[in-house]
Parts: C-alpha cells; sequence; structure tokens
C-alpha cells in the first residue's frame, strides 16, 4: 500500500485532535452546566419552603381546627407564584396539611427524607421520590413563636422538568461544538499546508534519507568541515575537522561558539558580510591550513556560514605527486630528445653520402637498444615495472649517471592485489633522489644501482647510489613530513610518500650504507599482503 502522505496525516490528527477536544469540552460543559442549574434549582426551592415557614398566616394555620383549609391556599398560591411543581405542608409527624392534589391531604409524606428537619430543626435539599415521581426537594420546618417544631414545609421541582431545561441547551452546544470542529479542520488543513511547504515538500521517509545521505556525504570529505548558525554557534563538524584540530572524537563541539573553539577565525566576519573567502591561508593550532568560508543564505538572509579547511602539507604532497608525474614526463622527453639527436644524425650522414657511417651508426644503436631491452624484459618480465625501468635507462642516460640493474634481478609478474601504481611511486622516488644524489659528482663516479627480486614470499627492492649517504641526525625522521637531505627547494615530501605506499602494501622500508658508498634503501613487500598486525 502506498505510504499516507505526511501533509493527510497531520491534517488528519490534527482534525481528529480538535474533534476530540471540542466534544469533550461540549460534554463537560454540559455537565457542568446542568450541576449548576440543578444547584441553582435546589437553592430556589429550599429559598422558596423557607420564605413559606417564615410567613405568619403558615404558622397561625397550625392552631386551627382544621389547618388544611388555611393552609391549602397558602401552598397552591405559593405554587402557582413560583412555578413549584409542588408546595407541600406537614404537621410533626410528616401528616400533609397542604398538597397539590388534594385526595392526598391527610395522608403521611413520602419519601423518608423529613427526620433531618422535623428532629434537628435544619433546612436542606434533598433528592427523592414521591408520589409525584423523583424529584429534588427544599426542606425546612416550620417553628411556632416559642421555637418549637410544628411542622415541615417541601418545595419540589421533578427531575422530569429540570432535565428538560436541559435538553433546551443540548442544540445551543452542539452548534458551538460542531463550529470548533469546522474551524479545526479548517486550521489543520492550514496548518499541514504550511509545515509541508516548509519541509519543501518532502516526506519524513525522504527527510530521513536526505539526512542520512548528508552526513554520510559530510563525513566522507576529507576536508574539515563546520557549519554554524547565525549567532555563530557550531552546528554540524564532520571527522576531518576534529582530525586537523588535534581533538579527541569525544569531545563536544555542537553547541560552541566558533571563536571559542577557534578564535583566529574569520567566519563571523562572513556571516557580518557575507563576503566570501576562497583558498584563504590560515594557522589552526600550529598547523597551516587551506580555508574556504561561505555563507549559508535563505533569501536575502544569511543564517549561518560553513568552513571547509585542508592541510597545507596534503595539498603539498599533492603537488609533490604532480611532480612525479613531471619527472616521468621529462624521461620520455629525455628519451625523444636523444632519439631525435640521433635521426639529425643519420639525416646528416645520408646527406653526406656516408651511407656506412649512417648504418654503423643505426646498427649500433639497434643493438644497443635491443640489448637493453632484452636485459630488461628478461629480468622484469612485468610490462610496468620494465616500462619504468627503461624510462629510467633513458632518463639516467640524459643525466650522464651510469644507472645499473642488477643481473640477479628476476620478476614474472606483479600480484593482482598489490596496487602497481604504488611500486611505481616507490621506486620513481627513490631512483629520482638517487639521481639527485649523485648529479654534483664527477661523471665517472655517478652510479645508481636497483635490484628488483620476487623470492616467492616477497618482492625485494633494493636501490642504492654513490652518493654521500645520509647523515646520522636525519635517520630516526628520515620518513616524516618535510624532512629532506636537499638544502634549497621545498623537498620532504617523497621519502614519506615512500613509506606511505610500503605501509598501504604491508611491507617494511630500512636504510643502509651501501657497497657503492651512498644511501642503499631495501623495501619488501609480502606476496600474500600484510605481514604483520596492522591494528595499532
Amino acid at each position: 500500500m502506498k505510504p499516507v502522505s505526511l501533509q493527510s496525516r497531520i491534517f488528519s490528527y490534527g482534525a481528529l485532535f480538535v474533534s476530540l477536544v471540542a466534544i469533550i469540552i461540549g460534554i463537560s460543559f454540559y455537565f457542568t452546566m446542568s450541576q449548576g442549574i440543578e444547584q441553582q434549582i435546589g437553592d430556589r426551592a429550599l429559598s422558596i419552603a423557607r420564605t413559606t415557614a417564615d410567613r405568619p398566616d403558615v404558622r397561625a394555620g397550625f392552631g386551627q381546627v382544621n389547618p388544611s383549609e388555611a393552609l391549602q391556599p397558602i401552598a397552591e398560591a405559593v405554587r402557582l407564584k413560583t412555578g413549584a411543581e409542588y408546595v407541600v405542608i406537614g404537621n410533626s409527624e410528616g401528616i400533609r396539611y397542604a398538597h397539590p392534589v388534594a385526595e392526598r391531604i391527610g395522608q403521611k409524606m413520602v419519601g423518608d427524607d423529613n427526620e433531618r428537619a422535623l428532629l434537628l430543626g435544619e433546612s436542606y435539599i434533598s433528592e427523592a421520590t414521591g408520589t409525584l415521581g423523583a424529584a429534588l426537594r427544599g426542606k425546612t420546618p416550620v417553628f411556632n413563636e416559642y421555637g418549637e417544631i410544628i411542622g415541615i414545609v417541601s418545595v419540589g421541582f421533578l427531575k422530569e422538568d429540570i432535565s428538560s431545561i436541559f435538553f433546551q441547551y443540548v442544540d445551543n452546544i452542539s452548534y458551538i461544538v460542531l463550529i470548533a470542529i469546522i474551524l479545526g479542520v479548517i486550521g489543520s488543513s492550514v496548518l499541514a499546508h504550511n509545515i509541508k511547504k516548509e519541509l519543501f515538500n518532502l516526506e519524513p521517509a525522504e527527510i530521513a534519507n536526505l539526512f542520512t545521505e548528508r552526513n554520510a556525504l559530510i563525513e566522507s570529505v576529507r576536508e574539515g568541515i563546520i557549519m554554524v548558525d547565525a549567532k555563530g554557534i557550531i552546528t554540524t563538524v564532520n571527522m576531518a575537522a576534529y582530525e586537523t584540530l588535534s581533538l579527541p572524537g569525544q569531545t563536544e563541539l555542537i553547541g560552541r561558539t566558533i571563536q571559542e573553539v577557534l578564535p583566529n577565525t574569520l567566519l563571523p566576519k562572513v556571516l557580518e558580510t557575507g563576503e566570501r573567502h576562497l583558498d584563504r591561508p590560515m594557522e589552526i593550532h600550529g598547523k597551516k591550513v587551506i580555508v574556504n568560508r561561505i555563507p549559508i543564505r535563505v533569501g536575502e538572509q544569511i543564517v549561518g556560514a560553513v568552513s571547509t579547511f585542508r592541510l597545507q602539507s596534503d595539498i603539498d604532497q599533492l603537488a609533490m605527486e604532480l611532480s612525479q608525474v613531471k619527472r616521468y614526463t621529462e624521461a620520455l622527453r629525455a628519451q625523444t630528445h636523444e632519439y631525435t639527436n640521433f635521426l639529425y644524425t643519420i639525416s646528416g650522414l645520408i646527406q653526406l653520402n656516408s651511407y656506412d657511417e649512417a648504418l654503423s651508426l643505426i646498427h649500433d644503436e639497434t643493438a644497443e637498444h635491443q640489448s637493453l631491452i632484452q636485459f630488461v624484459t628478461k629480468r622484469l618480465q612485468d610490462p610496468f615495472l620494465g616500462g619504468i625501468v627503461i624510462g629510467f635507462f633513458n632518463r639516467a642516460k640524459e643525466l650522464k649517471v651510469r644507472f645499473l640493474l642488477d643481473e640477479d634481478s628476476f620478476l614474472q609478474t606483479l600480484p593482482k592485489h598489490l596496487e602497481k601504481n604504488h611500486f611505481v611511486s616507490i621506486i620513481g622516488n627513490l631512483v629520482t633522489n638517487a639521481f639527485e644524489a649523485v648529479e654534483s659528482y664527477p661523471e665517472e663516479q655517478r652510479m645508481v644501482r636497483i635490484f628488483i627480486l620476487d623470492n616467492g614470499q616477497e618482492i625485494l627492492i633494493e636501490i642504492e647510489d654513490s652518493g654521500h649517504g645520509i647523515a646520522d641526525e636525519v635517520l630516526d625522521v628520515l620518513f616524516q613530513e618535510k624532512v629532506s637531505t636537499k638544502e634549497q627547494g621545498d623537498h620532504g615530501y617523497g621519502l614519506m610518500k615512500v613509506a606511505e605506499n610500503v605501509n598501504d602494501l604491508g611491507g617494511s622500508i630500512t636504510l643502509e650504507k651501501g657497497d657503492l658508498g651512498g644511501a642503499l634503501f631495501i623495501i619488501s613487500i609480502p606476496k600474500g599482503g600484510f605481514s604483520y598486525d596492522r591494528s595499532d
């Protein structure tokens, strides 16, 4: 079945609630009014009874030989004048002297509710059933001039007549309740429409999905994200922001002011001016970051702002990786440049009719190149690594560096579960560093050796140069960010990237002094996956 829409549910619940409240109020009002009317009629009956009992002619009537002759006319006159159902006067024994039905004069009063008046001298209201039916009665004793109880006056209104009075108000109450229900239905309809409009016509399930997707999206972003409301109170923070701020994940930031968390932030200025800040440098807890600040608008009103930030080192690292790609491009350019020169030489020899020399040059170059390709492809049968090594042979030739592939190297193919891009980055960074380490030496001393071996259990990579090696004071921090043995330029990311890639492959890296006199990097990558517990 198709789920009921939010607007329909709000309308139904609102209309039902208002209707129930209106009906309950109507019923409560009816019973409250009924009790009030009944109390008023009871008080009225008691007041008539007291007034009648205090009349001198009534007291005098009790002293006559035939009290009924004097009291019956008085009781009937009072009954007709007040609208009471009956006015009954009896003696101290409860024998009627006056009654609306003349035949019942002289009989004993019924209802069994005369004792309080005749014995205790009290005036009260009672509810009992008499000869005329159930009635609300006002009863009071009649006293003589000596204060003695000589009789009783009972004034009654039938319950049936009182109920008819109640029913006269039912229609009015019903109309009021009906009008309230109609107004409630209209109000519920307007409320449901406005709420649905405020929620952009989305259903609860859609809102829940959007909320879940929004949280997942925010947490998936590697940039730190902090959102604030119009007052600068933090409303949203992702885990990347906690990491950048160097705060534990359990630290509560939501609900705190942005100035309290980041005193040097410019978000309050963004909230005030609505100006966008893009790619602005900033320092957070000693870390250099690049920040974007954008106001959040609803119409023309600024209701908040969002700040995204990322470590400058991350951006520098991307720049380093792009630089590595550039180095590979330069290696290809070197190869292209070398062969261009080779072709120019052949062209010149042909134009000089030196065909034998041209053929000899072509033969020597082809033989050398074929020998290189055959040697590399025989030792490194994986075309991915073979291509990298051949590219570095060409680069080394341009740099006048003797680049050696150890003759004991052998690798058929890289396992599919190991990322080849990591191997490219590892070999590329280390070989490039090795070239740079020997570039200041005389040509005959520029040597770089590479060794790659698959021993069945692991893949071993050794890269060695004939440079001056690594100073002891930087050995412990060599693979950390911004640590470099080079004195000029923006360096220090290559070895950090190497360490990260080795770690991602589950391997290990060690540094020794090589036989060539410089640094010797030894990388071990297990073919079966991680060779140690990386849970901590």
